[in-house]
């Protein structure tokens, strides 16, 4: 970059242009251009625009003519974006700018999406294979782009920096590596470069304007005190350009709290108070409200299910962003217009395909178009040829098949990666396809010229070709396939990886299932509701007796075993303990399993009761919209199931249970609840496989072992045709010859009269199972079918409109978002989670329509209600409020009854519970790599206590919650104090009854506690994970580990920041030695 005095601009001259004039032009500004990329431009200059003087050009299309002339390549290319001259707003990539002769238009092209530490390899870094060295996020091109663009933004003062004095010593040390940096790159001295440009120039305009108030005689003393240190660096630096460019920006991020988000001043709908929505790399989304400075975190990235934008009135411009989350919780805010909906859609769409999976997009409104044109295409992203090969060879590796995916080095170029058989074994080789401007593409070296990829692909697919010396068939193409692992992804410090594949499915025993067991004692057994293939189904009371409020009753359905079916007993428990673990609002609940003389499973009495019973009721009476809305929470619950890894295995419409019918006069809408499987597929009878035609996929009927995931898209398919037939599936009464002989013929069922319905269908009952889309697609598609022509394609009646409004079934963000007060009748009691020595802790639904359709939660109370305890309470409530951390399990909010005497904690639901009671149940299926995980993540929340300063004071496994296989938080913080400013112990003066055998000594002896005390705990825990008390079960390196953390003196343990990366390494040594 060029020498720069105080009046230099921050973003070039845009004299280097495309095409000249200035009139009717669009400009697209640089930071940074890659040498020799731009004609005619000074010697030295780095900065420049592109001018285009006609035509119309997609965001994305300026993208990449801008990374061209920047020299970025295509794996950065998905981080950077255009926003307006002010920085105020960005664009989509989809946007179309139109060139127009009345007017000129600028736009700037940016690094939009910010990962923390990513200029270090140990902290975030790109996704590798199992043996691979990690990948830096950032190559050198798009460094030198990130530093030209953060150089500009401190120098203008877009940098929000307060001017304390130790601030200012910061922003000084930058000027003075920013200047040694130019000192380099120009071939002069510190002294020669003094001499003609100012330190000021290197520094943010509101310290320039400070320094610029003070007087000649300290303004000189500055001026020589920066030249001293300059030389001083000067002379025993030797650092070159690059590495002086990455010292900057680390100690630009260490300088920037909070620089790297994004906020978004909106309205929740219906009301004027405002709202800000935060969005950055490493925190996900939070909003707050007004100027609070007080944060509740809503979800990180991959957290995402959906994401609609809807006109919020007829006549109006706002905009309602609805977010929905995995687990059905949704945000829903209000944008004064449609560019700033589209821009913060954009920026969370661009960070999932960054974080989570890099061939989705979440609607079209903001979809990029070369992502559609890949996914038309089965073409992958810009990934490396060692995960080209990884896929192919995990899907077989058989001569002919083939990998499509562009170029990582080239915006231009297509890569085939195809399986050969050769002389010396199986091989892969390599050809490149090339894209002239217009758009036709050729094999390189070959000059026929086709129309499409397809066409191209198709040609040699017949005949043939040849790449290096062996003949190639193009056979069987290997597609993007949802959340696989690539290069594209970013592995972001203090987050869990991407989930690899789903594990194969094992069987466990009675003795590993886990369920809550009831008394038999305690069920009655009321009137018969159904009879299924395995179980007679009744409705039914629990009863449990309560030690303040006396007895009570929960109506419940139960679902008794048939005794002439004993030989699937093991499939229908499996099927209660995967229920069991699992939590979601479109889920029938588990109460829990009764053993005794008939094998009973409890579930909750979801009154509405099968839904194709329900359409066949209802005939012609239910409408479009319903049945989308029906249509659309199953795939929030398939979606959830998909996350989770786990195959329902038997979607159909009497699976699906109508918990409320919905009004449409008064725009409620309808609201259902997916049941158990049942019996699994994978242990039936021939005959009765073949009763469950077409919902069954047709490869569980050929293989009934092979059940996954793909399975239930088909059945979500058959479901979407048979909720749109009223209930009706003509083919169910066919024979089962005739049945088997539709699947062994590929047919298809009827197409629906609604086109964008046929096409849905058909993707999910697409026979070849790799095929079908994941149901975050399956979401957004449904969303799509709500079009211009609803109104033409739907049997709406007039009073039908109310019910449109409420389509989407969200209410607004104070209703559903973590409410600060929960009202004591809408708290529906359930079952007894866990007792202590001072309190209890109760599974509730928190129900204000009283439709068993809310949200279940945590609810914790007193056992007595003294003052002290009450004081006590208060404190851990105050605590876990202020606490917002992936790993520790979340506040929802407080209830009061009696005053303060009836206080309640409200947290999050974790079905699994204790860690403690986890690995009792599954110790034998559990690797140490999977506990090294969980201790990772325990250590990372302890950190961030730690940085709260917060004592925890009861680290034990009884007090790690368990979301998931993956997934662990810290929860009960009754004990935990927060540490005086002046002071890094706490010293307890009433002990009570406390948890002696993870105490460190000075806690016991003297009542000290201290971050420190936590780590001896932590250690504790560690013995409680690996061990299982038996000493010779824990690896020599988690021995050494649980030995530091138990040093006699604090002062020696070892802190969680130090701790947790050497978790993390040795959970990665033991995935390679694996690997």
């Amino acid at each position: 970059m060029a020498p720069l005095g105080e009046d230099t601009p921050l973003i070039g001259g845009r004299s280097c242009s495309l095409s000249s004039g200035e009139s009717g032009t669009l400009q697209v500004l640089l930071y940074h251009r890659a040498p020799g990329t731009a004609p005619g431009t000074a010697p030295g200059s780095a900065a420049g625009a592109l001018t285009f003087t006609c035509g119309e050009f997609t965001a994305e299309e300026l993208c990449v003519r801008a990374a061209k002339a920047c020299g970025v390549l295509p794996v950065c290319h998905p981080l950077f974006a255009l926003a307006t001259e002010d920085l105020s707003c960005w664009f989509p990539p989809n946007h179309t700018f139109r060139v127009e002769e009345c007017r000129s238009q600028v736009v700037v092209y940016r690094i939009r999406f910010f990962f923390p530490n990513w200029c270090g390899l140990g902290q975030c870094h790109r996704l590798q294979l199992l043996n691979g060295p990690a990948s830096p996020v950032l190559d050198y091109p798009a460094i030198d782009y990130l530093f030209a663009q953060s150089r500009s933004d401190f120098i203008g003062g877009r940098v929000a920096l307060g001017l304390s004095l130790p601030t200012q010593e910061q922003c000084l040390s930058l000027a003075v590596l920013d200047m040694l940096r130019i000192a380099k790159e120009e071939r002069q001295s510190p002294g020669q470069l003094c001499s003609h440009v100012s330190y000021k120039s290197c520094l943010p305009a509101p310290l320039r304007a400070q320094i610029q108030q003070h007087n000649f005689v300290t303004r000189k003393r500055l001026r020589r005190r920066f030249g001293k240190s300059l030389r001083r660096l000067g002379g025993c630096c030797h650092a070159d350009g690059p590495h002086l460019k990455l010292k900057y920006l680390l100690d630009l991020e260490r300088l920037q709290r909070r620089g790297c988000e994004e906020i978004f001043r909106v309205r929740s709908p219906g009301s004027a108070a405002p709202i800000a929505i935060h969005v950055s790399g490493d925190g996900g989304v939070a909003w707050s409200c007004g100027g609070s400075e007080s944060r509740q975190h809503f979800c990180d990235f991959p957290d995402i299910a959906d994401i609609s934008i809807k006109q919020a009135a007829s006549a109006a411009e706002n905009r309602l962003v609805t977010l929905t989350k995995a687990d059905g919780r949704a945000l829903e805010v209000e944008f004064p217009t449609l560019r700033e909906a589209r821009s913060f859609v954009a920026l969370l769409d661009g960070y999932y395909r960054l974080t989570a999976d890099a061939q989705h997009y979440f609607c079209r409104e903001v979809a990029p178009p070369r992502l559609l044109e890949d996914l038309e295409n089965q073409c992958h992203g810009p990934i490396s040829a060692e995960f080209a090969v990884n896929k192919l060879e995990a899907a077989g590796g058989a001569p002919g098949l083939f990998l499509l995916r562009r170029s990582p080095q080239d915006f231009d170029s297509y890569l085939l990666t195809v399986c050969v058989q050769t002389r010396s074994g199986r091989d892969y080789r390599r050809c490149r396809i090339r894209q002239d401007e217009d758009g036709r593409v050729r094999l390189s070296g070959v000059a026929r010229r086709f129309c499409s990829l397809r066409e191209l692909l198709d040609t040699y697919g017949h005949r043939g070709l040849q790449a290096e010396g062996a003949p190639m068939r193009l056979e069987v193409a290997c597609p993007p396939r949802a959340k696989e692992k690539s290069n594209l992804l970013i592995v972001r410090s203090g987050v869990p990886r991407p989930p690899g594949s789903p594990p194969a499915a094992r069987r466990r025993s009675l003795q590993q299932m886990m369920f809550h067991k009831i008394d038999p004692q305690s069920l009655t057994r009321g009137e018969s509701l159904a009879q299924g293939s395995f179980t007679h189904i009744y409705k039914g009371i629990k009863q449990e007796q309560d030690e303040e409020d006396g007895p009570r009753q929960t109506p419940v359905v139960l679902k008794v075993m048939d005794s002439s079916h004993r030989n699937c007993l093991e499939s229908f428990l499996e099927a209660a303990s995967t229920m069991s673990q699992l939590s979601h609002k479109h889920l029938v609940l588990l109460h829990g399993v009764s053993l005794s003389k008939d094998s009973v499973m409890v579930q909750e009495h979801v009154r509405g009761g099968p839904l194709d019973l329900y359409l066949r009721k209802q005939r012609g009476a239910v409408t479009t919209g319903w049945k989308l809305t029906v249509a659309k929470q199953l795939g929030y619950a398939l979606n959830y199931l998909e996350d989770k890894k786990i195959p329902h295995g038997n979607v159909s419409a009497k699976k699906v249970l109508l918990a409320r019918e919905g009004d449409t006069a008064g725009g409620s809408p309808p609201f259902i609840k997916l049941n158990d499987p049942g019996v699994s597929v994978t242990v039936l009878a021939r005959d009765m496989l073949l009763e469950r035609i077409p919902w069954v996929a047709p490869e569980c009927v050929s293989d009934p072992g092979s059940l996954a995931l793909p399975a239930d898209k088909w059945g979500f398919g058959a479901t979407l045709w048979e909720i749109f037939s009223g209930g009706n599936m003509p083919l169910s009464l066919q024979e089962p010859q005739r049945k088997l002989e539709f699947y062994q013929s590929r047919q298809q069922l009827p197409a629906p009269k609604w086109p964008e319905l046929a096409a849905l269908v058909a993707q999910c009952m697409e026979y070849e199972p790799q095929r079908r889309p994941c149901f975050r697609a399956l979401i957004r598609d449904l969303n799509s079918l709500i079009t211009s022509d609803y109104e033409l394609l739907s049997e709406l009646s007039p009073t039908d409109a109310t019910l449109r409004d409420g389509f989407w079934g969200h209410d607004s963000l104070a209703m559903s978002q973590d409410p600060e007060h929960f009202q004591e009748r809408h708290l529906k009691y359930i079952s007894l989670l866990g007792k202590g020595n001072f309190g209890s802790v109760e599974l509730c639904r928190y129900d204000p329509l009283g439709d068993s359709t809310g949200e279940l939660v945590a609810v914790k109370k007193l056992q007595q209600d003294s003052a002290k305890e009450i004081r006590d309470f208060e404190r851990e409530i105050q605590i876990l409020h202020s606490l917002q951390h992936d790993f520790i399990v979340q506040y929802r909010g407080v209830c009061y009854s009696r005053g303060m005497r009836g206080l309640r904690l409200v947290m999050e639901f974790l079905p699994n519970g204790c860690l403690r009671d986890f690995l009792q149940k599954n110790q034998p299926r559990l690797e140490h790599r999977t506990l090294l995980l969980y201790a990772w993540q325990i250590c990372k929340g302890m950190e961030y206590l730690g940085a709260r300063r917060c004592v925890h004071r009861d680290l034990a496994s009884r007090n790690i919650l368990v979301e998931s296989d993956s997934h662990v938080k810290i929860g009960d913080f009754g004990l935990a104090k927060l540490l005086p400013q002046d002071k890094d112990y706490y010293v307890v003066r009433e002990p009570g009854q406390s948890p002696v055998f993870w105490y460190a000594p000075e806690s016991l002896a003297d009542n000290i506690f201290s971050c420190a005390s936590d780590t001896w705990s932590f250690g504790v825990l560690l013995y409680e994970l690996f061990t299982y008390s038996s000493k010779s079960k824990s690896p020599s390196e988690v021995y050494s580990l649980m030995m530091s953390c138990w040093a006699f003196t604090p002062g020696s343990r070892p802190a969680f920041g130090d701790l947790s990366p050497k978790i993390e390494a040795l959970r990665d040594g033991r995935s390679k030695t694996r690997g």
